[in-house]
């Protein structure tokens, strides 16, 4: 009599969080110096901004092809050619480039990064089970913040010894060791079917759940892009030093990344709507209490609370993509997926622009949190219950 093995996160610890923890990295490393890199190769300030916001706008532009892409050649493929792609991006910053190489650089990396991303979502969707599956997706979110955080400061440190290509070239290395982890993952079965799997087809036939559970997945992106604009626009409002904001900002990054692990188990144990629900009203709550502070002491309890919001939300969007996922046309469903939750990343800051711009800084944060409220709402009224997950 054989029993079978109980599944271990760490059997695929390598191959998903390996990659994962690299593009976190990769990406915080130089995500502090694109602008500074852009203004030394003859950009203004507005034009500096535009192409820091390239690697959103790849990414936007590239969600939907990476589902097409995964779909038709798999998941271990599309991330050996997204690192690649990734890898040429970072070759263009490198070096005396003038600024539209620079720009397609930038762009290029965020293409990649779309790919990656999904192509790892629908690879952990595949191989972890059920009931690990919200865990997966969180230590997922998690290690990438991981990465993310650690970036800043190997950067700092490269940058002060050996200048600002320095950052680049240590992405460029973080990028292709991610590359090479993927080349070792073994192939999943193929997603080709005789069944028509096209992207107006499946938005077509799963237009319901993308026009409900997805309007919550794309409010709650959409606070969550703001939260990172709000608190150092308050603190400078508050007169505080550019140090004393940073290490606002870290702390509730550090916050963020504590706690991935706790709250996928937390949905794997009572469902997903015990986190998606509470991760948006405290991220709403945060809000609203960030135009009552006064000085650094205020503004970092408001910023912990809203770092704990968001990192008990670690996860969620891929938990609750893979959970209403088709099994025949999985990656492209999860490309128009992730165009939801990126369209809401891009649209959270822009209501913050529109509303400061007509009542001031501290309506627009208000209304931040209104969006907030609105999504645990919705949130509450469609996530799937836990039964009903397959």
């Amino acid at each position: 009599m054989t029993t079978e093995t109980p599944f271990r996160l760490r059997s695929v610890g390598v191959s998903a969080y390996g990659p994962s923890l690299l593009y976190g990295f990769s990406s915080g490393v130089i995500a502090p110096v694109i602008a500074i890199s852009a203004i030394e190769r003859g950009a203004s300030i507005a034009v500096a901004g535009l192409v820091v916001s390239l690697m959103g706008i790849g990414s936007i532009i590239s969600n939907i092809p990476a589902g097409v892409m995964t779909t038709r050649f798999g998941e271990r493929r599309s991330m050996i050619w997204a690192a690649a792609i990734n890898a040429a991006g970072l070759a263009l910053c490198l070096g005396d480039v003038g600024l539209w190489l620079f720009s397609i650089g930038v762009l290029a990396q965020g293409m990649a990064g779309a790919v990656f991303q999904l192509a790892r979502q629908s690879y952990l969707t595949e191989v972890v089970p059920l009931a690990m599956r919200a865990r997966a997706m969180s230590t997922l979110g998690g290690m990438a913040r991981i990465g993310a955080f650690i970036g800043p400061f190997a950067g700092a440190g490269l940058i002060k010894l050996y200048g600002l290509d320095s950052a680049y070239a240590a992405s460029l290395v973080a990028i292709l060791g991610a590359g090479a982890i993927a080349y070792t993952v073994p192939d999943l079965p193929s997603h080709t079917s005789a069944e028509d799997t096209s992207t107006w087809s499946i938005t077509r036939g799963h237009w319901r759940v993308l026009a409900t559970l997805g309007v919550g997945v794309l409010l709650l992106s959409a606070i969550r892009q703001t939260r990172q604009v709000v608190m150092p626009l308050w603190a400078q409002h508050l007169h505080l030093d550019p140090s004393t904001s940073s290490i606002l900002f870290g702390v509730s990054g550090a916050l963020e990344a504590l706690v991935f692990y706790p709250a996928g188990l937390v949905m794997d144990r009572w469902g997903r709507r015990a986190v998606a629900v509470p991760c948006t009203l405290v991220m709403g709550l945060s809000f609203l209490a960030m135009p009552l502070t006064h000085g650094a002491v205020t503004l970092g309890v408001a910023a912990t609370v809203m770092g704990i919001g968001n990192g008990i939300g670690s996860g969620i969007v891929n938990t609750l993509g893979a959970d209403v996922a088709p099994a025949i046309g999985r990656p492209t469903f999860l490309g128009v997926w992730r165009e939801l939750a990126d369209g809401g990343a891009a649209l959270g800051p822009v209501i913050l622009s529109a509303v400061t711009a007509l009542a001031g800084l501290a309506s627009g944060i208000i209304v931040s949190g209104v969006v907030g409220f609105a999504a645990a709402a919705v949130l509450f009224r469609f996530v799937p219950r836990r039964d009903t997950i397959r």
